[in-house]
C-alpha cells in the first residue's frame, strides 16, 4: 500500500513538469513514509512512497525496474495471490531479487501485458512504463478500491493516488460546473469525472495505455449482468454456503502481512462476519470499534463487545466525544483534493488514526451493503417495486407525512423522514426514483442556490470580468441549469443501469457508481491519511461476481434486507445482533454549527466572502445562516455540503479560468 505519481512528457515543454516530481511525491507521503524514490527517463518520470506490508526490505522499494532495465513499475496496493504467480513466473525462467508482490506484479506483466489483469487477487492502482517502446500502462483495480487520478494536457500527461499531489504540478484548476452540479446533489463527484476540467479518474475496472499523444481506456471487469453458470439453480441454503466459502476464502487471502494485522468491528453483521472468519485463521485479532460517548442512540459498541468475547479478540474501544468529531474535522477535510461532503468520513479518519498506532492493515466490511441490499433506500425500492396495500397508503398519504417532524435524531422522526422519502419516490418512475433516493437535494431546489446573471440559457458568461475570473462561476452554473446537457449526459451514465427489469440492476447502478465514488473513496482517503491499509474481503471479485449471480429475493425481500448475509451468519455470530434496530451514525453536526463550530460556519459563509465569490445567491447563504442559527430542525447534510465546498475553495484559493466550455 502506497502512494505513487508520475509525469509522461509528449514535447520539451511538458518535460518541465518533471522538476515537480519530487514535490508531487512528497504530497503523498502521508501514504507511506517507509522509502521514497524516484525514476526519470526519457520524458518520463515515476515516484512512490511506500508503506511497507509484503517483504520489509529494501529490495522491494519502488520505484522498480526489470532486470532487462526495460520495464519500470510504480505500485499500490496488495496482490494477494502473488506467491502462486511467483510460482508459475518461476517455471517460466523468471528469476526474483525480493520477496514482494511488486516483483511478481512486474514480471506477470512483462509476459502477459493487459491480460495480467485477469488473474489478479487483490486491489491495485499500478503504472508501468516501457523505455523501448515509449509507452505507458496504467491500471485499477476491478472494484475501485484504489484510486487514480490523471491530467491531460497538449504537453502532458499527469497521474497521482490523489488529487492533491497533482497541484504540486500546477495544473490549471478549470472549475467543470456539471461537476459541481452533481456533486451538490450526490456529494461526490462521479468518475470519470472530476472537480477540474482536464482531470479525470480512472474508473474501477479500467486500464489506460498511452503513446505519443495516443490516450486509449478500455474496460477489463465489470460484475456480471446474468448468472455465472457455476452460480445457476443454486437453492437458497447452497446459495448460504457458498457464500460463508467464498467469504472465508478471501478473508483467508487477506490475512497475508509481514506487519501487525486486525479488524474493524462496528457490532454489525458485515463487520462481525469479518471478524468471526478472520478469527478462525489467526490467533488473537486486533478488533477495533468507535463508540459515542455523547449520542447513545448511535452507539452499538455493547454488539461490538459481543462478537468481540465470542471470538477472542483484543479489542479496542475508541470512546469518542462530539468535542472528538469537530476538533478533526478541520484536518480531516484538507485530505481531500475535490469537495466531498460525506460526513461519516470523520468518523473514519478518527477510528483510522487511532488504529494506526497498534497495527498497520485492518479489514473491514465494507462492501456488503452494496452487493447484498443492506441500506434502507433498497428496502424502500423493493416496496416500491412491489406494490401493494401498504406502499399505496404511505404514497396516498405523503401530504400527511409533510406535516411531521422529520430527522436522524430519534426513532420516531428517523421513521416519519423515512417514510416520507418513501412516500415521494413512490411518485416517480424507476430511473427518477434512483436518482431521488442517491441524491441530497433535487435539481429544482438547488436552482436557488447559485449566483444567475442576466438571461444565460446557452451557457455563456454574462456581464462577466475576463480579465480577472470574477463572477464566472456563478455565471456559467446558471447557464448550465438552463442548458444542461452535459450534465443530463453525466446523469445517463449512472442512470443507464436501472432499466425496471430487475431489482439486480439498483445494487449494480450503486456498485458502479457510490460503491468506488464515496464509500470507497472515503475509506482510501481517510485510513491513508495515516497510513493505514484497509483491506476489503466483501469485494473481492469471487465474491462480487457470486452476488450478482444470484436472484434479487436471496438479498432482500419485504422485510429483510442483507438476508443471505444474516441467515448464513446466524448459525455463527452472537443472536444479540440479531432483530435489533440498526441506526445508520449521522455525525452531530447541527449541535456543533451552533456551538463550537459557530466561528468557522460564520466565516465560510461570510457575506464578503460570499459577494466577492459570487457562487452562490447571497439571500441564499443569508437565510441559510439564519436556519443554522435559529431553527432547530434544519438539512444538516446540505449545510455540511456547502461548507466543505467553501473551505476547499479558500484552501486551494481557486484561481477560476474565463473560460467557459459547453
Amino acid at each position: 500500500m502506497c502512494g505513487i505519481t508520475g509525469v509522461y512528457a509528449f514535447n520539451e515543454i511538458g518535460r518541465f513538469s518533471l522538476i515537480n516530481l519530487s514535490a508531487a511525491n512528497q504530497a503523498l507521503e502521508h501514504r507511506g513514509r517507509d522509502a521514497s524514490g524516484l525514476f526519470d527517463e526519457n520524458r518520463t518520470g515515476l515516484a512512490h512512497r511506500r508503506l511497507s506490508i509484503i517483504d520489509l526490505s529494501s529490495d522491494a522499494n519502488q520505484p522498480m525496474t526489470d532486470a532487462s532495465g526495460r520495464y519500470t513499475i510504480v505500485f499500490n496496493g496488495e496482490i494477494y495471490n502473488y506467491q502462486a504467480l511467483r510460482q508459475d513466473l518461476i517455471s517460466k525462467g523468471v528469476t526474483f531479487h525480493s520477496a514482494s508482490d511488486t516483483e511478481v506484479l512486474l514480471y506477470l506483466y512483462i509476459h502477459e501485458k493487459e491480460k495480467a489483469l485477469e488473474k489478479l487477487h487483490g486491489f491495485f492502482a499500478f503504472a508501468v512504463y516501457d523505455n523501448a517502446e515509449d509507452t505507458l500502462f496504467i491500471a485499477r483495480d476491478r472494484l475501485g478500491i484504489k484510486p487514480l487520478w490523471y491530467y491531460m494536457d497538449e504537453d502532458r500527461f499527469l497521474f497521482a493516488s490523489e488529487m492533491n499531489a497533482l497541484f504540486a504540478y500546477g495544473i490549471p484548476k478549470i472549475i467543470d460546473f456539471a461537476s459541481v452540479y452533481q456533486y451538490f446533489q450526490l456529494h461526490y463527484v462521479p468518475a470519470p469525472h472530476a472537480i477540474f476540467k482536464n482531470v479525470f479518474k480512472l474508473q474501477q475496472g479500467h486500464y489506460l495505455t498511452l503513446k505519443k499523444r495516443d490516450l486509449k481506456v478500455r474496460k477489463f471487469y465489470a460484475p456480471p449482468t446474468s448468472p455465472l453458470p457455476e452460480y445457476q439453480n443454486l437453492s437458497y441454503e447452497q446459495a448460504q454456503k457458498k457464500l460463508l466459502q467464498l467469504l472465508e476464502e478471501s478473508v483467508q487471502e487477506r490475512l497475508i502481512a509481514d506487519v501487525p494485522l486486525g479488524a474493524f468491528l462496528s457490532g454489525g453483521i458485515d463487520s462481525s462476519a469479518i471478524v468471526a472468519l478472520a478469527s478462525r485463521h489467526t490467533k488473537h485479532l486486533n478488533t477495533f470499534s468507535i463508540g459515542y460517548a455523547d449520542e447513545p442512540f448511535f452507539d452499538e459498541t455493547k454488539y461490538a463487545n459481543l462478537v468481540a468475547q465470542k471470538f477472542g479478540t483484543n479489542h479496542s474501544v475508541f470512546r469518542l466525544t462530539n468535542d472528538d468529531l469537530f476538533e478533526a474535522i478541520f484536518d480531516m477535510l484538507d485530505f481531500f483534493g475535490e469537495p466531498f461532503a460525506d460526513s461519516s468520513a470523520l468518523p473514519v479518519y478518527i477510528l483510522s488514526q487511532r488504529t494506526r498506532k497498534k497495527v498497520t492493515v485492518a479489514l473491514s466490511g465494507d462492501g456488503s451493503d452494496e452487493l447484498f441490499a443492506g441500506y434502507n433506500k433498497y428496502l424502500g425500492e423493493y416496496k416500491a417495486r412491489e406494490g401493494g396495500f401498504l406502499a399505496n397508503l404511505v404514497k396516498n398519504n405523503l401530504a400527511l407525512l409533510e406535516k411531521l417532524p422529520r430527522s436522524r435524531n430519534s426513532y420516531f422522526s428517523n421513521k416519519i423522514r423515512q417514510l416520507h422519502r418513501f412516500a415521494e419516490s413512490m411518485h416517480k418512475s424507476p430511473q427518477e426514483r434512483y436518482w431521488y433516493l442517491s441524491s441530497f437535494m433535487d435539481e429544482s431546489n438547488l436552482k436557488n442556490m447559485f449566483v444567475v446573471s442576466g438571461d444565460t440559457d446557452n451557457g455563456e458568461v454574462v456581464g462577466a470580468n475576463t480579465n480577472n475570473g470574477e463572477g464566472l462561476y456563478g455565471n456559467a452554473v446558471a447557464g448550465l441549469l438552463t442548458n444542461n446537457s452535459i450534465y443530463q449526459a453525466r446523469k445517463q451514465e449512472i442512470l443507464q443501469y436501472i432499466q425496471n427489469k430487475d431489482f439486480n440492476e439498483v445494487l449494480y447502478a450503486d456498485v458502479q457508481s457510490l460503491l468506488p465514488n464515496d464509500m470507497l473513496h472515503k475509506v482510501d482517503s481517510m485510513s491513508m491519511a495515516y497510513a493505514l491499509e484497509v483491506r476489503v474481503p466483501f469485494l473481492a471479485h469471487q465474491v462480487v461476481n457470486f452476488a450478482f449471480s444470484l436472484p434479487a429475493n436471496y438479498k432482500i425481500d419485504g422485510k429483510m434486507k442483507k438476508k443471505i448475509v444474516q441467515d448464513a451468519f446466524r448459525g455463527i455470530l452472537p443472536t444479540e445482533l440479531y432483530n435489533r434496530p440498526k441506526h445508520g451514525f449521522d455525525v452531530p453536526l447541527a449541535k456543533g454549527f451552533k456551538t463550537v463550530l459557530r466561528t468557522w460556519v460564520e466565516k465560510m459563509l461570510d457575506d464578503d466572502f460570499v459577494a466577492e465569490q459570487k457562487v452562490f445567491k447571497p439571500q441564499y447563504i443569508k437565510q441559510l445562516k439564519k436556519t443554522i442559527f435559529e431553527t432547530t430542525h434544519f438539512d444538516q447534510n446540505h449545510v455540511w455540503a456547502v461548507l466543505a465546498f467553501q473551505h476547499w475553495w479558500k484552501k486551494l484559493k481557486l484561481d477560476i479560468d474565463a473560460k467557459v466550455e459547453e
